[in-house]
């Protein structure tokens, strides 16, 4: 079968190919020789034209990355995307018996290689950087051919397979800030050198972009490398003395520190329920459930309560995200944005206030609204409503204690 044929049966027939692609007897360095260095090539040469021979603008500015740059950035990225696979199938496998799912490496390589063709292909439109948001709806289609994939290449069970798949691609996006750190070193800044950031003198790289300066503390990489590498050596000494419970272990921590490891003690799920009151600016508490999850070894809280009244219903959500520094910046990221936006039906704003920063988005009718505090311990709230405006949500935050839940102190 041609690569042409190969990336025609994935996108077009998923659920008939995957089934072949289980029963070929190869290897992933045939994968990568024979399918993968070819797609993985697509993103990297289009994104090199897109904005080094094309150009980028918006607002009436325009930039061009310079072309020994943009080379540079083409092979780290071509590199990288590659590595990310293999990172991607290594953590795949591992999180196989958590659904119920066998253990298989190759199966895993597979999965994530030939999942991961919508993804590369769609990089085409990279070409044109306006049109790059078309490629990141290409590869929410990955999304969808990992997910059909994981009960015949892992067997996990089906109805296991959504929550399989939704971990796998929190993972895998949160590797990718990593990779994307680990470009910007090799770059010489990255996006920050192409887009207007420098390099500080100091042991942190600031990328400015248009709204918000992003800060990466290059220490703290280095530190998570090498955590990284110790457990990858643990990993492989348990491995060679067949101790598979030590392996596991070695794996979670491993991942857990490739995701920036515990940045202190998580709130304790009751601590927090305590900020959570049994009535809501006149609404009743209906449901709540307050709960501690470990993943990769790390841990994590949140308390999830609803109020009704007559047709009314709003959700309120308090989170710790302070105790996992990656799951903080992947879900936090608005929080450094202001943006003031309005159309005939819907309205979304972002701002800071006394050092917290909202977000509010709703619709003029008053159907919906959602509304998100992060404070700067790192809890986040969130609120949902249903048949009720956005002047009723901000009624229910104010009567929610956010000051309480700011205070709150974090243990190393």
């Amino acid at each position: 079968m041609t690569i042409v044929d190969r990336v025609q049966a994935i996108l077009l027939k998923p659920k008939e190919t995957w089934p072949v692609i289980e029963q070929e007897a190869t290897d992933p360095k045939a994968i990568y020789t024979n399918y993968l260095i070819y797609l993985a090539a697509i993103p990297a040469i289009a994104t090199f034209i897109g904005l080094s021979l094309i150009g980028a603008g918006a607002f009436g500015i325009s930039f061009r990355v310079p072309i020994v740059s943009g080379l540079v950035n083409m092979v780290v990225g071509f590199v990288l995307s590659l590595v990310m696979v293999y990172v991607l199938a290594l953590i795949a496998n591992a999180l196989a018996p958590t659904f119920k799912g066998e253990k298989n490496l190759l199966n895993a390589f597979k999965l994530v290689a030939y999942g991961s063709t919508a993804g590369f292909v769609g990089g085409i439109f990279s070409l044109l950087p306006a049109l790059s948001m078309l490629g990141v709806i290409a590869a929410l289609y990955s999304i969808y051919l990992i997910y059909t994939g994981i009960p015949v290449l892992m067997k996990a069970p089906e109805e296991k397979a959504v929550g399989y798949t939704a971990v796998l691609i929190v993972c895998g996006i949160v590797a990718s800030l990593v990779v994307g750190a680990v470009s910007a070193l090799f770059t010489g800044g990255g996006p920050g050198m192409m887009m207007g950031g420098a390099a500080s003198p100091s042991d942190q790289v600031s990328i400015k972009v248009p709204g918000t300066e992003i800060t990466i503390d290059t220490a703290k990489i280095e530190e998570a490398g090498k955590k990284v590498e110790e457990a990858s050596k643990r990993m492989e000494e348990a491995q060679a003395k067949g101790d598979s419970a030590a392996a596991g272990k070695a794996m979670a921590d491993m991942v857990g520190a490739a995701m920036g490891g515990q940045g202190g003690k998580p709130f304790a799920p009751d601590l927090l329920q305590t900020h959570v009151p049994d009535k809501l600016a006149g609404m009743e508490r209906t449901a709540i459930e307050a709960r501690s999850d470990s993943a990769m070894g790390m841990s994590f809280s949140s308390v999830t309560a609803e109020y009704t009244r007559d047709n009314g219903r709003v959700e309120v959500k308090v989170q710790d995200l302070g105790a996992v520094p990656a799951l903080g910046m992947a879900m936090g990221a608005w929080a450094q944005s202001t943006v003031n936006r309005e159309t005939r039906d819907e309205v979304e704003r972002i701002y800071q206030k006394d050092g917290v920063s909202f977000k509010e988005e709703y619709r003029k009718d008053g159907s919906s609204a959602e509304m998100s505090v992060m404070l700067a311990n790192g809890v986040m709230v969130e609120l949902t409503g249903d048949n009720v405006d956005m002047d009723g949500l901000r009624g229910a935050l104010a009567a929610l204690d956010i000051k309480g839940l700011a205070g709150l102190k974090r243990e190393k």
